[in-house]
């Protein structure tokens, strides 16, 4: 781009991703910690995969979404965490404009794609619970792939609108980008031109995609407990209750941080606050999925006891 088109153009080809941390010892420390979370990260969704793959009791609605939001998960931490170790090992921050954008995209999907599938997964429990006779018809194979193909629909939508719209941004300098990944926030505090459109776009969509969802969470489950409170046998309420409350920790952990984060607009001094959130939803969330949904799942635990050390499930 021509530096000698003035204000009224973007001129900024690259970004600096300032990172977290300014020391190169604390880097080579952040590298380890970093890698091993990326590791533990991708076994844990793939082994939660193979889990479902290979047991036939996991061959249900319920674990289907599963296996579609442990894809999602590492999908989500791929996209930020190994770009960031590779600037971490080559001592080089800088990233370009058309690089930025494009994870900036793919980050907003495959996290907009997760709002959509946790929506799909309480779904499935309200009919499960609520409405056990109809399930297998109301949840049918044809149903799963409507819902799928509908979430990415959407996320695909909510990612390219935020992407189209940060493209009308100017950039002229500063290029600093406090943080260790491109997301809307930082790069709004970058541009020379009015972000109000854009902030109000992004606030209106987030309220969209975080409230909608949350909405419909929360009539599934009060209809789900109004159902296992109804439930005669204590181990039939424990099931239950575990089952669900192991989507609902998800649920919270992953809105929590998304609400925060993007309906609460970062400033400049919040910048580190916003490091420790884009570190819980890239990070954190994706390596915690696999074990909240194994901790108290039987029918999970036996079938990654069956991927490690080959014990036929039970029938």
């Amino acid at each position: 781009m021509d530096p000698e088109t003035g204000t009224n153009r973007t001129v900024v080809t690259e970004f600096i991703l300032l990172g977290l941390v300014e020391t190169e010892k604390l880097q080579s420390m952040l590298f380890v910690l970093f890698f091993f979370a990326y590791l533990v990260t991708v076994g844990g969704n793939l082994s939660i995969l193979a889990a479902i793959l290979v047991e036939p009791k996991l061959h249900t609605p319920m674990y289907v979404f599963l296996g579609n939001l442990s894809a999602l998960d590492i999908g989500c931490i791929t996209v930020t965490v190994p770009p960031m170790l590779d600037r971490l090992v080559s001592h080089k921050r800088t990233i370009s404009y058309d690089a930025c954008l494009t994870q900036l995209f793919f980050f907003h999907l495959l996290a907009g794609m997760d709002c959509f599938l946790l929506t799909a997964m309480a779904y499935d429990r309200f009919l499960a619970i609520c409405q056990p006779l109809t399930y297998s018809t109301r949840m049918s194979q044809t149903v799963q792939r409507i819902l799928v193909a509908a979430s990415w629909a959407c996320a695909f939508t909510n990612a390219l609108t935020h992407t189209v719209a940060l493209t009308t941004l100017n950039f002229c300098g500063p290029k600093e980008v406090n943080h260790f990944y491109c997301d809307l926030p930082q790069l709004f505090q970058l541009s020379c031109s009015s972000t109000q459109l854009n902030e109000l776009l992004l606030f209106a969509v987030g309220f969209i995609m975080a409230r909608t969802p949350v909405v419909l969470i929360i009539s599934s489950y009060i209809h789900v407990a109004a159902a296992v409170l109804r439930i005669r046998s204590a181990e039939g309420r424990k099931k239950a209750f575990s089952t669900c409350g192991s989507h609902l920790t998800v649920v919270c952990l992953f809105d929590g941080t998304g609400i925060f984060n993007y309906m609460c607009l970062g400033s400049e001094e919040a910048s580190d606050k916003d490091k420790g959130v884009g570190i819980f939803n890239t990070v954190i969330n994706p390596m915690l999925n696999p074990l909240i949904y194994s901790l108290r799942n039987p029918d999970v635990q036996g079938a990654l006891r069956r991927v490690f050390v080959g014990r036929q499930s039970l029938t």
